[in-house]
């Protein structure tokens, strides 16, 4: 059978009073549609699904549920310098020796970046921190405390130090 490859509506077009589509009441109404939406996608449409649609059934992946996934949660060393003075105005840093100590994770961050500079000498404790982070604060005479230990092979420029 020859493929037809041009819509039937450019033929037969103001010729017949069906134009093509066999007795009256042929194509005329909401029966030729085959369904509203996706009707008939495992039954009289399977092949369309086939050739245009092929994963439209079944699971593809999976979700994590939503308290396993870890969302970071980062602050940079300068930003930490800045807000440093109000922390301890407001109570949420103590103070050990006259040095600061800061619970990045009651504050509620859990990555410690190095981005801008920190002059004076503090402790942070958090569960990760980039290598520029921790050489930051060291040169300035702290001391950073990682709380997740680093795997081999893991995530490059994170590390613990005491």
């Amino acid at each position: 059978m020859v493929v037809r490859r041009e819509k039937k509506s450019r033929k037969l077009r103001g010729r017949t009073r069906t134009m093509g589509w066999g007795r009256i009441g042929q194509h005329r109404g909401s029966g030729s549609r085959g369904g509203f939406g996706a009707a008939g996608m495992h039954k009289h449409m399977w092949s369309w699904v086939v050739k245009y649609a092929p994963s439209w059934f079944g699971k593809h992946g999976f979700n994590r549920p939503p308290e396993l996934v870890v969302k970071p949660s980062e602050i940079n060393v300068g930003e930490v310098a800045e807000k440093l003075d109000e922390w301890i105005r407001e109570g949420l840093v103590k103070l050990e020796g006259g040095v600061p100590v800061v619970d990045l994770t009651k504050l509620g961050y859990n990555v410690l970046l190095g981005r801008g500079r920190i002059d004076r000498p503090v402790k942070i404790i958090v569960p990760r921190a980039t290598e520029k982070a921790i050489k930051k604060v060291e040169a300035a005479g702290g001391v950073v405390v990682v709380l997740e230990k680093q795997e081999e092979g893991g995530e490059g420029g994170e590390q613990a130090s005491q």
